[in-house]
Parts: structure tokens; C-alpha cells; sequence
């Protein structure tokens, strides 16, 4: 089972595509103790989808792997856990950190929903067919683009129906939630297939494709490092403007507001050097570090200034691989040494 929470904001809970849930024609799709800490409307989504479950875990487990990645050499390593609060406690502040967890695990469903309808996983929707006839010159919108406006509107439907109230933290997880949405819909890309005789391209059937999530997590990336620090704003009592009344402004007057694009945060981040129970950070003793390297992976700064050991491993990989018709491969055992280095 895969469990994903955002502790009790965000996306609560999603089991696996290995569960059963009786849908409204009472087939067993998904099944699971767990699915109560789904809230009504997020079960009501589920079952009105079939298939959708396997594809918003599927995008929340990719979400969890790419901020990973993104964060490998920061003192803040996207760290989670076995249990029902996967990233700890960094999801119930407001800091950085917290923004983009929002943002890319909104993005992950998003992205993992859109695929998955064009691949005729999910029973309730299909490929993009609107986009048809001439697009150019030379070349037809055809083909089969992936559902972008689906998984918008599902993620927004389902992930954002977990944030209660109307204070600071829930502008603000809303607002990283539709960023990240908006940054896959923003990094989609045409793509084309040639036509013609003897493989010319006289005629190109083109088609919209998702961006690759090691995109989506670049771009989010940046947005993160570019973040915006902001206050909960209050437009006064026209009722008239009743919707807009509260939103989100720029801490500092001299900035512009943030764009939907930018992930935005409400207070500083902890320095998540040393292990607090309290604050929900790791701390990074025990972490590898670079030697040589100035930049935030080397072991000055992700070692805090504590210092760092240094020891030796051998490593043995399969090398000098061959491969012989037909059909296998034969390799060789080599030995490494490789120095490691350890902050203190």
C-alpha cells in the first residue's frame, strides 16, 4: 500500500491500485481501511474515476522521488517516513520547505492523472481530441494529447479539498497547490509526426505532450529558491468582492504580488542542522558530503561548520559487461575504493 499524507492538510491519504472500493454500480475497485482518512468528497472522486486511484498514487510517489532529488545536496533532504505523516511535521509550517512540498505533490497528480488518460487508464476520461483541423502551413493537430485539463481539474477537485479555513496557511497551500498545477500545464510541448512520400515531411500531424516531471521539478525548484515571502491581505467588507476579500500579499510593500506561478511562504525556514523533535528536522549528522566542493553539498555548509569524518569502502560492480548472440551477458566483477566523507 502507498500511503502519502500531507499531516492534515494536503492530500490525506491514498492507498494503492492493489484495493477495492465498490463503486455506484457496486463493482469492487478499491478497498481499504485506510481510505477512511480520505475525506467524502475525495472518496466520492474516487469512485465516480475508476482506475484514477493507481494513477494519483502513482503521481505522489513520483512527486516524493523528484523532491528527493531536487533536494539531495541541501540540509533539508525532502526526508519521509513509514507512516501516516510521510514528511513529518515541515507540512504544518510555513515555510519554504512546505511550499514546495504542496507544489510538487499537487503537480505529481496533476501530471500522473493527465498521462493517465491518454493511455486509457481511467474509465471517465480519454486524450485531448479538442485541438483538430489545420495548425499551420505544413502541418494538422491530430493525434493523441495528454489531458492536461483533466488532471487540473481533478487535482484542484481533489487535492485542494483537503485545506480547511480561510487563514494565512490555507492561502497559502492553495495558492503552491494551483503552482504547481500551473507549472505542468505551462512546460506542455508540441509535438510532431512527419507525413510524406519516401519519408519526407511534406504534412505533420502534431499533438500536445506533458512535460517531463524532471522539468516540472527544475521549474519548481527555481520557484522555490525565488520564493515569495507574503502576508494575509484583507480587502475591507464590499460584498460585492466578497470572493477576493482575503488573498495574499508581498510582506514587503516594495515587491510585486506573487504571480500563480510562484510558490509562496509565511515564515523562515528552520536551519535543519541539528535534530529537533520539536520542529520536525532530521538534522544533518551522518550525511555524505563533498570535500572539494564550495557549493551547498560540500562539507562546510551541509555539515553546518561541525566537521566531518573521512573513511574508505570497497565496492564491488559488475564491469566490462559483454553481450553474446543469443542471448545473454556475461560481465565481470570489479572492486572499487571509494573515499567517503561523513558530516559530524
Amino acid at each position: 500500500m502507498v500511503t502519502a499524507a500531507l499531516a492534515p492538510r494536503g492530500i490525506i491519504n491514498v492507498a494503492s491500485s492493489t484495493n477495492l472500493l465498490t463503486d455506484s454500480k457496486n463493482v469492487q475497485l478499491v478497498l481499504d481501511p485506510s481510505l477512511q482518512l480520505l475525506s467524502r468528497k475525495q472518496r466520492k472522486l474516487i469512485r465516480q474515476n475508476p482506475g484514477i486511484l493507481h494513477s494519483v498514487s502513482s503521481g505522489l510517489q513520483t512527486a516524493i522521488k523528484e523532491c528527493k532529488w531536487q533536494f539531495r545536496n541541501r540540509r533539508w533532504n525532502c526526508p519521509t517516513s513509514q507512516g501516516p505523516n510521510i514528511f513529518g511535521k515541515i507540512v504544518n509550517r510555513g515555510c519554504r520547505e512546505t511550499a514546495f512540498i504542496f507544489a510538487i505533490t499537487s503537480a505529481g497528480v496533476t501530471h500522473s492523472v493527465a498521462r493517465s488518460c491518454s493511455e486509457g487508464s481511467i474509465e471517465s476520461c480519454t486524450c485531448d481530441y479538442r485541438r483538430r483541423g489545420p495548425g499551420g502551413p505544413d502541418w494538422h493537430w491530430g493525434g493523441c494529447s495528454d489531458n492536461i485539463d483533466f488532471g487540473r481539474l481533478f487535482g484542484r477537485e481533489f487535492v485542494d479539498s483537503s485545506e480547511k479555513g480561510r487563514d494565512l496557511r490555507f492561502l497559502m497551500n492553495l495558492h503552491n497547490n494551483e503552482a504547481g498545477r500551473m507549472t505542468v500545464f505551462s512546460e506542455m510541448r508540441q509535438e510532431c509526426k512527419c507525413h510524406g512520400m519516401s519519408g519526407s515531411c511534406t504534412v505533420r500531424t502534431c499533438w500536445m505532450r506533458l512535460p517531463t516531471f524532471r522539468a516540472v521539478g527544475d521549474v519548481l525548484k527555481d520557484r522555490f529558491d525565488g520564493a515569495s515571502r507574503v502576508i494575509y491581505g484583507n480587502k475591507g467588507s464590499n460584498r460585492a468582492s466578497r470572493v477576493e476579500l482575503h488573498h495574499l500579499e508581498p510582506e514587503n510593500p516594495a515587491h510585486k504580488p506573487p504571480s500563480p506561478h510562484d510558490l509562496v511562504y509565511f515564515e523562515k525556514s528552520p536551519n535543519f542542522c541539528t535534530y529537533s523533535g520539536k520542529m520536525g528536522t532530521a538534522g544533518t549528522a551522518g550525511r555524505f558530503c563533498n570535500s572539494s566542493s564550495p557549493g551547498l553539498d560540500g562539507c562546510e555548509l551541509l555539515c553546518c561548520g561541525r566537521g566531518y569524518r573521512t573513511r574508505t569502502q570497497r565496492v564491488t560492480e559488475r564491469c566490462n559487461c559483454t553481450f553474446h548472440w543469443c542471448c545473454h551477458v556475461s560481465c565481470l566483477n570489479c572492486t572499487n575504493t571509494q573515499v567517503l566523507h561523513e558530516c559530524l
